[in-house]
């Protein structure tokens, strides 16, 4: 009996018939009771008739089956098309996790009555089940990427089928492209994409003929297949707790989860439900914590699916029961979302939660962050509970936080580090992904960043293209730093530590406290759930160091205590660490400028340099007020820190410019990283660019305006902004631009070590002064007024960057006794505003209209004062009274 999609081992064996004999799939048998089966005449059919190399989109829901079915009929179509000329059919089928590789071959070869290696088999990084005779292959994204960069026409195979292309993983985008190119090379290969979404169409365009340069082409043809779900009962059960808080996922709403999870499991069970769990949370750590909560509180067998598990694990939670066994729960992560069949599920419970990778070029962090799943990633989970009879799922959050969530994953290719697409597409052929058919195009930023670091480790060309390093470092199964520390690092540390240390930062385990030391430890005793994978990565890779070499051997001796971190800053000089003195044992700077807390407790704590292999956006006490916190690194000494970082060391004079002064200090860093520093005198040319420094980031306030000459420039300004040229410009960008024809004597005073103290700017501000029009500057804007008293009164100009404001002058009233009219400056264009004051200075009016006052507002004001000053004058006629004697004048 069929169990779905990619599920556990069926049980029955398929009849002999004409088919086998003849090396066809019986596709009757291995469709029986799926789906999909309905559908394979329409695939048949829109394949055939588009002859050898055609291309299609399926799209059809998960547990219909398309990956168990399409397959094999791909192989019967390739078969007949080779009829009389002999040879095999040959079909690759990628799955973008190792364990869905391996569920899917091994039940395949089930249905198919043959032995996994044998016409069906499988390909994952460090593990191969194939054969001579081998007709179906399902392989990682990354495997047939690697054999496209040795193989570009991929010779002797048929078809290629990329599924679960909505996931929008970033090899897979790659493929699409890159296998659309292989199209126009090889108009025999066939191109299947296959999808659980909507996103159908857009693949349609992307490998159709028209893709593929045919003139005469359009889109792939879409074949739909119904969905093979039974009634789901939706139910939402959200927590009294936050999800997620400034350290991650909250302990308070896993323990939630795992109460949830036991009670829906315990109340199916004792309603005579005899069926499986599948739990979803979003990392490793998760999954272990809430399995050891559900082992104390349930009596079904709790299994664990995430990356880090051993194979014999995953391929164990994915499988279907023992006969007679126990009732499970497997919490996973979202490796079971999509492209797995867990057989016997008919609970979900989803904390809604996921995993995905996020870049933050700033701090030049990558890394995994926690986020709200989206909505069809939740969809695709209620799925799993449906797929072979009436399900239900619980939600352990509200319809809220649902309808928020976004509706798609967020692309990889638009949040990843791309550093080693950078690689692949270089060495496609096809920089920064210039002419591929993607389904997005990179950033720009980021692949631009992605370059940049391929350039400093020699493996692209000035235009972008892979150097023969390059072609070297794409075939090392790991990002493209990691290689380089490989070949690097082997001759100092040994070609199998060096292998260890780059296995350890490619795999998935988490180090304890941050520590990798500690983990290889682990891994090395065989310990560790991940021991034996790790175990075959270190020997591909040692085998690859005796192999090769990038011929650079640092010179320095490297301790064993120091051997993974120095490799680790071999791969990522820009994390190089140093503890902050004085600012306690958990906080270091990187040589990238970031500052990084280490996780409380560490045993790293205290250890002067690290070599950090990741580091993330963090809050909370881990990150010791930093922002950011240090997830895996190891201890480093000062010279393995220089040797390993040593294109990052320099030596230069800092000259800098504060409190009116020129210092400098002659300083050794590495990167951000000050090594020594000792006061020296600067150089005229360093002090020059110091005081260029300050100006231009603090103005010219940094060397102080006198009060002359602020008056001086508010002048000039009233007259620049109402009469124009050849008055100068005098706001701040204008002067900062023009130091040179007004500033010059005085900058080289400051930058031969003069203090701002014995400079007035009034002197070098009339520099600007324009000749012969100078000459009426005190006409045009005198710096006073004289009164009818005959007094002369101050004039404050409005601020250099007010475009509207007035000259004012402050006087008591009875000065201007004998004033009709008002003054004007500026050849006449601006009248002096008056704040009219009483004789006890106090304000009486404003005004710029002197004849209006005189007239109108005068009178109230002469009947309110006369009492309250009657020794003062308060003509009636004050446009003809003389100004009093007995007003003092005010200078």
């Amino acid at each position: 009996m069929n169990s779905g999609e990619n599920g556990g081992v069926t049980s029955a064996t398929p009849p002999l018939d004409p088919a086998r004999s003849t090396g066809l799939f019986d596709l009757g048998f291995i469709g029986a009771g799926l789906t999909f089966a309905e559908s394979l005449g329409d695939l048949a059919s829109a394949l055939q008739g588009g002859g050898a190399g055609a291309s299609a989109v399926v799209q059809a829901p998960p547990g219909t089956g398309k990956t168990t079915l399409v397959p094999p009929l791909l192989a019967n179509i390739a078969a007949d098309g080779k009829r009389g000329r002999g040879g095999r059919p040959r079909i690759v089928v990628t799955q973008p996790r190792r364990v869905a590789v391996r569920s899917a071959a091994r039940r395949l070869a089930s249905l198919d009555g043959t032995r996994l290696g044998d016409r069906v088999g499988y390909t994952v990084r460090g593990e191969r089940q194939t054969g001579p005779g081998t007709v179906i292959e399902f392989v990682t994204p990354g495997i047939l990427l690697r054999r496209l960069l040795a193989d570009a026409g991929l010779e002797g195979i048929d078809a290629v089928i990329l599924d679960e292309v909505h996931e929008r993983g970033l090899e897979t985008d790659l493929l699409v492209g890159m296998l659309a190119e292989v199209r126009q090379l090889r108009g025999d290969l066939t191109l299947v994409a296959m999808s659980a979404t909507l996103d159908a169409p857009r693949f349609a365009e992307l490998i159709g003929d028209a893709a593929t340069g045919n003139d005469d082409g359009g889109p792939a043809p879409v074949v739909d297949c119904p969905s093979a779900l039974f009634p789901l009962d939706v139910q939402w059960a959200p927590a009294a707790a936050p999800r997620l808080d400034e350290r991650g996922v909250t302990r308070a709403f896993l323990d939630h989860v795992a109460d949830t999870a036991a009670a829906g499991h315990a109340a199916a069970l004792a309603a005579g439900r005899d069926i499986d769990a599948l739990v979803f949370v979003p990392g490793a750590w998760e999954v272990s914590y809430i399995a050891a909560r559900l082992r104390g509180r349930s009596r079904a067998e709790v299994l664990e699916l995430h990356g880090q598990a051993a194979p014999a694990e995953q391929d164990r939670a994915v499988s279907g029961r023992e006969p007679g066994g126990t009732a499970r729960i497997i919490v996973s992560t979202a490796l079971a979302e999509s492209s797995l069949t867990v057989p016997g599920v008919r609970l979900v419970v989803d904390s809604g939660l996921s995993r995905e990778p996020r870049r933050d070029s700033s701090r030049g962090m990558s890394g995994l962050v926690t986020v709200s799943c989206s909505r069809a990633s939740a969809e695709q989970r209620a799925g799993r509970a449906a797929r072979q009879g009436p399900g239900t799922v619980i939600r352990c959050y509200d319809q809220k936080a649902f309808g928020a969530a976004p509706a798609h994953q967020t692309p990889e290719i638009a949040a990843a580090d791309l550093t080693g697409a950078a690689l692949l597409l270089a060495c496609w052929g096809a920089p920064g992904g210039l002419g591929l058919a993607l389904p997005d195009a990179p950033p720009r930023a980021a692949m631009d960043e992605a370059v940049e670091v391929l350039r400093e480790l020699g493996a692209v060309t000035p235009d972008g293209h892979a150097t023969e390093l390059g072609k070297l470092l794409a075939r090392v199964p790991t990002d493209p730093r990691l290689a380089r520390a490989l070949l690097d690092g082997a001759p100092t540390v040994g070609h199998r530590t060096a292998a260890e240390a780059v296995a350890l930062v490619s795999g998935d385990q988490r180090a304890p406290g941050a520590d990798l030391t500690r983990l290889v430890a682990a891994l090395r005793s065989g310990r560790d759930p991940g021991s034996r994978r790790w175990a075959e990565d270190v020997r591909r890779m040692e085998g690859i160091a005796h192999q090769e070499s990038s011929g650079v051997v640092p010179a320095v001796t490297v301790g064993a205590a120091e051997a993974i971190g120095f490799v680790v800053a071999l791969a990522f000089p820009d994390r190089v660490a140093r503890r902050v003195p004085g600012d306690g044992p958990e906080r270091y700077l990187l040589t990238s400028g970031t500052r990084a807390g280490l996780p409380a407790g560490s045993p790293l704590s205290g250890h002067e340099w690290l070599g950090v292999a990741e580091v993330s956006r963090a809050q909370g006490r881990d990150a010791a007020g930093t922002g950011a916190v240090i997830r895996s690194a190891a201890p480093l000494t000062a010279d393995t820190a220089e040797a390993a970082a040593r294109h990052l060391l320099s030596e230069t004079v800092e000259a800098t410019f504060s409190q009116g002064r020129v210092s400098a200090r002659r300083e050794r860093r590495l990167g951000a990283i000050v090594l020594a520093s000792t006061p020296v005198r600067a150089s005229a040319a360093e002090g020059r660019a110091a005081v260029a420094r300050a100006l231009a980031s603090e103005g010219l306030a940094t060397i102080g305006w006198s009060t002359a000459a602020e008056a001086l420039r508010r002048r000039l300004a009233l007259l620049h902004r109402e009469l124009g040229g050849p008055w100068p410009d005098v706001s701040e960008p204008a002067l900062l631009a023009r130091l040179d024809e007004w500033l010059a004597p005085e900058l080289e005073a400051l930058a031969g070590g003069a203090s701002t103290g014995g400079i007035d700017l009034a002197g070098p501000l009339s520099r600007l002064l324009p000749w012969p029009e100078a000459a009426r500057l005190g006409e045009l804007v005198p710096e006073s007024l004289a009164v009818p008293s005959g007094s002369r009164i101050r004039i404050d100009y409005p601020d250099e960057d007010d475009t509207t404001g007035r000259p004012v002058v402050a006087v008591k009233l009875q000065e201007c006794f004998g004033w009709a009219e008002t003054p004007r400056l500026a050849d006449g264009r601006v009248p002096v505003l008056f704040h009219l004051l009483s004789p006890a200075r106090r304000p009486l009016a404003v005004t710029d209209d002197l004849a209006s006052f005189w007239s109108g507002p005068y009178a109230q004001v002469r009947a309110e004062m006369r009492g309250r000053y009657p020794k003062h004058p308060w003509p009636e006629d004050p446009w003809t009274a003389p100004a009093t004697a007995r007003t003092k004048p005010r200078n």
